[in-house]
């Protein structure tokens, strides 16, 4: 007998795309550090705007400050897709503790309440990233 898998999966984490600039930290496992822009979050995961791409499948340490707060998780990254400034890259989170998971709802849905920024003050993405990249985040 076939099972549906729709049955079985949890509905899409809300995403955001900030509306400012946040710089976030990855932490590599030999201990380097990388600067990246934080594009857009979720409780599972997010898109990363890195001037270098990093191998997918890397867990990686990030830190992320999200409005009064500070979020340390671990992730791994996912496959980067190039830009004209350099790489977008989807992360996911492998291990957050609960306070930080709280900090980030918080944030989350702080900024889902507001009101979406027009075309012409809106900061972000700026490139739209294909169906199933989307998909992953």
């Amino acid at each position: 007998m076939i099972r549906s898998v729709h049955r079985h999966l949890r509905p899409r984490a809300p995403r955001v795309t900030l509306p400012e600039c946040v710089f976030a930290t990855i932490q590599l496992e030999n201990n380097r550090q990388i600067a990246a822009k934080l594009q857009r979050i979720s409780l599972t995961g997010g898109l990363l705007d890195l001037a270098v791409y990093i191998e997918e499948r890397i867990p990686v340490g990030l830190t992320l400050p999200i409005g009064a707060g500070i979020v340390q998780a671990r992730a791994e990254l996912l496959f980067p897709m190039r830009t004209p400034t350099g790489y977008l890259q989807p992360f996911r989170f492998t291990s957050i503790r609960e306070e930080q998971l709280h900090i980030l709802d918080r944030e989350i849905n702080e900024l889902l309440r507001q009101p979406p920024a027009t075309s012409g003050t809106r900061q972000g993405l700026g490139v739209n990233p294909p169906s199933f990249l989307a998909e992953l985040l």
